[in-house]
């Protein structure tokens, strides 16, 4: 009798403690399934998305260029939490190696950059690997951009008997007038525009709103466009959307990408753009007509005035005869020279 009851002492006292050895095991693997790379990923995501306010464009960008690192990572037969420095310099060097851009380059490691930060900022690692990861050289970009004539070009290329030659007109003028991203672009609504005021009102990146002046060649553009757009059958829920395609919803991106490459064909016009060119052309017309840095930066919706100085330059003619007229080594020598010739008179 004595060795039946132990023996149920024992049971029980296994019994009892099977569950606290169970929940040690589910908590080890849930664990470390938090740490897998793939829940690490979705984690950064959803952080990108909930705080950064990132847009889906934005997100599948970042989610591109982590690939090259995912990659890398899985090849090598490692956790993305074991990377290091020297881990990231293969990985840069790898980069090359596949023909990789050394503009694209600098894209990818910045956004592996900023995909490290996030795992010391969520408690993922204690210190950043990337932290002395040096940038790849790449050399200083000027954007391409049209001229106020080249753009009247595009606009005069324009065939005005289709159906959508208005529409073409007007997105071609807002682009220029008012310096959108093509997303901002296609995301405009009628409610946006206040027309007394001459002002629009602009979703950007991270859905950050800014209030951009539109000129009265723009708006003009516009109502003739609204004479065709009222009378369209236009699908439920697009009806705030200014630009529309034939079938009554909101333009994409790859339509407005497309048409502007057509029309410069049209137009004879010679240089490699897109809808971001007339962007740039925006900021490069309002540096030269003597706007200053810092309102260019507002109107293009610009976090860091670096970006800004990015997208506008000036031609190599306007930076010469800008230091010949003030610079003052040049007005001094200029002056002795005005002096010379006075003397010799």
């Amino acid at each position: 009798m004595f060795v039946y009851e132990s023996f149920f002492v024992i049971l029980r006292s296994k019994v009892r403690d099977y569950p606290l050895l169970l929940d040690a095991k589910v908590i080890i693997k849930m664990e470390t399934s938090k740490k897998s790379g793939t829940n690490i990923v979705k984690n950064y995501v959803r952080y990108l998305k909930l705080e950064r306010n990132f847009t889906a464009n934005t997100l599948e960008a970042y989610q591109r260029d982590l690939r090259y690192l995912l990659n890398f990572v899985k090849s090598k037969e490692m956790s993305l939490l074991d990377v290091k420095l020297e881990d990231l310099e293969e990985f840069s060097a790898s980069l090359h190696d596949k023909g990789v851009g050394a503009r694209s380059q600098a894209r990818v490691l910045s956004g592996v950059r900023a995909f490290y930060r996030y795992l010391v900022l969520d408690d993922y690692l204690k210190d950043d690997p990337t932290e002395l990861l040096p940038y790849p050289q790449i050399g200083e970009h000027l954007p391409e951009y049209l001229t106020v004539e080249e753009v009247d070009m595009l606009k005069s290329a324009i065939d005005l008997s289709k159906w959508e030659g208005q529409r073409n007109k007007a997105i071609i003028e807002v682009l220029f007038s008012c310096g959108l991203r093509v997303t901002e672009l296609v995301n405009l609504k009628l409610s946006d525009i206040f027309e007394e005021e001459k002002f629009i009102r602009v979703f950007g990146k991270g859905r950050k709103e800014r209030l951009v002046p539109i000129s009265s060649v723009a708006l003009q553009e516009l109502h003739y466009w609204y004479m065709d757009r009222n009378v369209m059958k236009i699908k439920p829920g697009e009806e705030d959307y200014v630009f529309l395609n034939r079938r009554g919803a909101h333009l994409t991106r790859t339509m407005i990408l497309i048409m502007i490459k057509n029309a410069a064909l049209d137009a004879g016009i010679k240089k490699t753009i897109s809808p971001h060119t007339l962007r740039h052309s925006f900021a490069t017309a309002l540096l030269k007509g003597g706007a200053d840095l810092r309102v260019i930066q507002a109107l293009l919706g610009h976090e860091d005035l670096g970006t800004t100085e990015i997208y506008t330059h000036l031609e190599t003619s306007d930076l010469r005869k800008e230091i010949l007229e003030h610079h003052p080594r040049n007005i001094k020598y200029r002056e002795m020279k005005e002096g010379l010739s006075s003397e010799d008179v």
